[in-house]
């Protein structure tokens, strides 16, 4: 009876503790349910639509009956469904199977893997790559590895969350200049000159403003003031500049630009994965140091395989970004973003929502947007924590041959209404004709024909 004598006083002396648990988890339920209550309040919750089909132009939605436009990816070439881009994922699945249940370093590196970040190096023309799960691991792995209390890193202020938690990770000294502001980079590399390294981290292409970095002032004052450059280029690759190499191709700058990083997860594919190209001695320095690289599960073969060819066929012919880009002029895009002016966003597929605002009835947020709107588009706004208020929200276009319409937090229905109106007139070719819905709530639509750089009065 000894045993039971035991059980019985191990479940009187866990009693209190098993009710400071119970007590300790009631109190976190409580701090979360008024944290998600915060969140709705502030018209920035974001429900996750379930599609039943491929990514695409056309898309089906679990709970909606027929097909509906997307306008919401960054399939910005459309070769996420893309027949060769299938077929390679399909038959590296079949010759290298589902995974390598490894990080790299122990045995988890194939040649595809190898083959791969040789193939991108080529691509941007640097001297090595590094795969990561994404490139918000390529972020979180560079700045802490490369970087040391003796450098410093100066930072555009309206840098995408995952640079500017790569910086946190980070021991060096920590500048931030203002948006596109040459003048206060010049004056904080300046101040970082006491410093044993300078590294100017920016966006290629800022995906919330749709402004372009403007590289070559940038890489001036980096030659002037002893600086490296980094850009991430998540937004650029695959389809700014001639051949589709990023912003610095675009820019004229490409043997300026240290190092950059980007995504596989959008133009290339869609899939997942990033990378970092730049020195080969930088990459070795990675794959020794690199966190996110160390202890991370090797990207999927049939991801390395899908992303593989869409290289393949970029690099082949650059006709899909000649496609694209000439769409981007047709409709009067790409003339600059919310704050960089013209020859900041010259070339960038987006249409500033300021360019519109004469055309909307504008209304706070947060406005619903229906599942199906009355052209049968089902667009949605994306609201992201990236960029807070009173900074702008991109809406995404993924056409193939894609370009991307930037919407302001203050944008009504009618803006999304009014562009997805002139974009059925001007790309019946490609978008197919949609019907109007009848018996919809038609109130905020265009009632006229509208051309692409001129939208009608929204109803009040």
């Amino acid at each position: 009876m000894m045993w039971a004598g035991r059980v019985f006083r191990a479940a009187l002396s866990g009693a209190p503790c098993g009710h400071r648990a119970q007590s300790a988890l009631a109190q976190l339920r409580g701090i979360l349910e008024e944290e998600l209550e915060g969140i709705r309040g502030a018209g920035t919750w974001k429900s996750e639509r379930v599609i039943t089909s491929r990514q695409g132009p056309r898309i089906h939605v679990d709970g909606i009956s027929g097909g509906i436009l997307n306008f919401c990816a960054n399939n910005y070439l459309g070769l996420s469904s893309h027949p060769e881009v299938i077929q390679a994922g399909l038959r590296a699945l079949e010759e290298f199977g589902a995974g390598l249940s490894s990080v790299r370093f122990i045995c988890g590196t194939q040649s595809i893997h190898k083959d791969l970040e040789a193939k991108i190096a080529r691509f941007h023309q640097r001297e090595d790559a590094i795969l990561y799960p994404s490139c918000f691991d390529a972020n979180a792995g560079l700045f802490e590895a490369l970087l040391t209390p003796e450098d410093a890193v100066l930072s555009d202020e309206l840098n995408h969350a995952s640079i500017i938690d790569g910086i946190r990770l980070c021991k060096a000294h920590k500048y931030r200049y203002r948006h596109l502001d040459m003048a206060d980079l010049e004056a904080k590399l300046q101040e970082a000159q006491k410093h044993r390294l300078r590294l100017v981290a920016t966006d290629g292409a800022f995906s919330m403003d749709g402004d372009i970095a403007p590289l070559q002032e940038i890489c001036c004052l980096a030659s002037q003031y002893g600086a490296l450059v980094f850009v991430d280029e998540c937004h650029a690759t695959g389809f700014l500049g001639a051949t589709g190499r990023g912003t610095d191709e675009l820019l004229g700058v490409m043997d300026q630009v240290t190092i950059i990083n980007s995504t596989l997860g959008k133009a290339l594919g869609g899939a997942s994965g990033g990378y970092t190209t730049g020195p080969g001695s930088l990459v070795s320095l990675l794959r020794q140091r690199a966190r996110p690289y160390l202890f991370s599960n090797s990207l999927p073969p049939a991801v390395v395989g899908c992303a593989s060819k869409a290289l393949d066929l970029l690099m082949e012919s650059n006709a899909v970004i000649q496609s694209m880009a000439a769409k981007t002029q047709r409709c009067g895009l790409g003339q600059g973003g919310a704050s960089g002016g013209e020859e900041a966003g010259e070339g960038l597929p987006c249409m500033p929502a300021q360019a519109l605002a004469p055309c909307l009835r504008v209304l706070p947020l947060p406005t619903p947007l229906p599942q199906r709107v009355a052209l049968g588009l089902g667009s949605l706004g994306q609201g992201l924590p990236a960029c807070p208020p009173p900074s702008s929200l991109w809406l995404f276009l993924p056409f193939p041959g894609t370009f991307l319409c930037k919407c302001s937090p203050s944008a009504s229905l009618g803006l999304h209404l009014c562009l997805c109106w002139s974009l059925l007139q001007t790309w019946p070719q490609t978008l197919g004709h949609m019907p109007i819905r009848r018996g919809c709530d038609c109130s905020t639509a265009p009632q006229l024909p509208v051309t692409p750089n001129l939208c009608p009065q929204i109803p009040q």
